[in-house]
């Protein structure tokens, strides 16, 4: 589902990372042992770091999320160990680095600082800021992490446009007052999120044409 953007052209464009740049599902199923149990631990984590609010140690939530869907909580320190695995969506660097050109560019991560900015660096983009749940100290969908994100690139929310990776985040950066994009080429399904899309994309580079 695609359709134009309405209103005026955002001034700062703000980006998930681990699911809307980065392909994550691949590296957790593949230290989960397979798509099903990479896919119930991956979700697992992702209502339980929704849900969190105020920051807690990020892999404590990986930890927690594997043990409760039967898998090692040592699959958390693995995790950690082969972040620098985690590959771009196909394109995703070229396509960033010509958005910039017209308006700056930014992450709003639910990770640690650290995981935060190695997981950005992987992009190969020019982030003018990278803004995780620890520098926040809140979670998504809690506004205050979106409008951190804004507020770093020296913008209001209504001035920015937010490309989410999960239907979690659609959900909380549109209750955070941000016009957003869904970028789902992992195929995940999510009602509320695709009525509260501005756009449903499954490449990256569908972004360009609802920018033009």
């Amino acid at each position: 589902m695609s359709r134009e953007l309405h209103g005026r052209s955002p001034k700062v464009l703000l980006f998930d990372l681990l699911s809307a740049l980065l392909n994550s599902w691949s590296l957790w199923d593949d230290i989960a042992g397979g798509e099903g149990p990479g896919r119930k631990w991956r979700m697992e984590y992702l209502k339980r770091t929704y849900a969190t609010g105020a920051y807690v140690p990020y892999l404590d939530l990986v930890e927690d999320a594997a043990d409760a869907v039967g898998l090692p909580r040592t699959l958390a320190s693995r995790l950690e160990a082969r972040w620098d695995e985690l590959t771009p969506w196909p394109g995703s660097g070229t396509v960033l680095q010509g958005l910039a050109r017209d308006r700056p560019l930014g992450v709003v991560t639910n990770c640690s600082d650290v995981l935060g900015r190695r997981a950005a660096d992987l992009v190969g983009a020019p982030f003018r800021a990278v803004v995780t749940a620890e520098s926040a100290g809140f979670y998504k969908p809690d506004p205050r992490i979106y409008r951190a994100g804004a507020e770093a690139m020296a913008a209001h929310t209504d001035e920015a446009l937010f490309v989410a990776g999960s239907p979690f985040d659609v959900v909380g950066a549109h209750a955070a007052g941000l016009r957003v994009v869904w970028h789902n080429p992992a195929g995940l399904v999510g009602g509320e999120a695709e009525r509260v899309a501005d756009a449903v994309i499954r490449e990256l580079a569908e972004l360009r044409s609802l920018l033009a």
